[in-house]
């Protein structure tokens, strides 16, 4: 049967180092509203999405480091935060969110967490697992830095699917008398930005039968430093390939675990300096881009689509169950680095 879900990216323009909080988040409530009269059951924003992405900063003064920070666990109350959570509650819409997360004990983590309006509360967290950059800033003064392994510990939570429930009527409930694989409340997982790079991030939620694949990124245009070696290029050359790298892995990987996928940006040029490039979108089990962003700017990318659409792939070309052959696989769990074979 039909399993209708209608989605949201809410792309955020730019958002920079002397930005306020309130701004930020007064800016966030303005695209929940108008994904909300396109009656949008479920947004996704971007990864850091209450503040700039600092982790290109070198910040010494732990004062303001711990700024940029939440405590997971208060998140729908904080001031700095809670307006978002009681405005989705209000509109009775579900929202995916990332941060940066200080734990009890003093770790940071790049976090994204699920609330369920439903619910009134948070049903799931993410904890970004592939950081990428270094630890120690680029020696050239005008290089694009990325700090998140001077800031963040790599996620310790893994890919756990989840349910959603309350977005769709009617669907198979614990104790149905009949049970069929695609017919419960949509099943959803989390990647932050570096992760949609990785094909054993979503195969891992594929292989629990994922639908719906939410990413947050901060990606940006022209980094030269950080990408290393390449062929010359203008920032205008590079930002595209970014866009096409990034559409990509979204296009590629939602088609090879037969699910669909949304991907929220934040875009433009920060504090006079820092380029992050768009491309939010929405992309189908078969790899094709429903809807994406037209500008660089605050904008909602929507799409309404429906999950039955998963069950094609799922249950053909990438039946996972009589197709894959796990022992010949090892070397993906057994090895990091790459090994080549002897010298001739």
């Amino acid at each position: 049967m039909p399993r209708i879900l209608k989605i949201a990216a809410a792309q955020l323009g730019p958002v920079h180092l002397t930005s306020t909080r309130q701004d930020t988040l007064s800016r966030m409530i303005k695209l929940l509203q108008s994904a909300s009269m396109l009656d949008a059951q479920l947004v996704l924003f971007p990864e850091t999405a209450f503040t700039t992405f600092f982790p290109r900063h070198l910040i010494s003064d732990q004062k303001e480091l711990d700024s940029f920070f939440e405590h997971a666990g208060s998140l729908p109350t904080s001031l700095n935060t809670r307006p978002l959570f009681d405005e989705a509650k209000r509109l009775g819409i579900d929202i995916s969110v990332g941060f940066a997360e200080r734990t009890a004990d003093g770790k940071g983590y790049n976090t994204s967490i699920y609330y369920s309006a439903s619910k009134r509360e948070v049903i799931a967290k993410y904890r970004k697992v592939h950081l990428p950059g270094t630890k120690e800033p680029f020696e050239n003064p005008d290089a694009v830095n990325q700090l998140e392994k001077r800031y963040f510990e790599p996620g310790n939570l893994g890919f756990k699917a989840f349910r959603t429930p309350g977005l769709i009527p009617g669907v198979q409930k614990k104790g149905s008398e009949k049970v069929e694989a695609g017919q419960g409340d949509p099943v959803m997982g989390m990647m932050i930005c570096n992760d949609r790079r990785w094909v054993e991030a979503w195969r891992c939620y594929g292989l629990q039968g994922v639908e719906v694949v939410l990413c947050g990124y901060n990606t940006a245009g022209f980094a030269p430093d950080l990408w290393g070696a390449r062929r010359p290029m203008t920032p205008e050359e590079a930002e595209t390939d970014a866009v096409f790298h990034h559409k990509l892995v979204m296009q590629g990987n939602s088609y090879m675990n037969s699910c669909f996928s949304v991907s929220a940006a934040k875009a433009g040029l920060e504090d006079g300096k820092y380029d992050l490039i768009g491309g939010s979108c929405i992309t189908s089990p078969e790899g094709h881009v429903l809807a994406e962003a037209k500008t660089k700017d605050d904008e909602v990318v929507f799409a309404e689509i429906d999950l039955e659409d998963c069950r094609q792939g799922k249950e053909r070309t990438f039946d996972f169950d009589r197709h894959r052959r796990i022992d010949q696989y090892a070397l993906i769990t057994l090895q990091t680095g790459v090994v080549e074979p002897e010298l001739l």
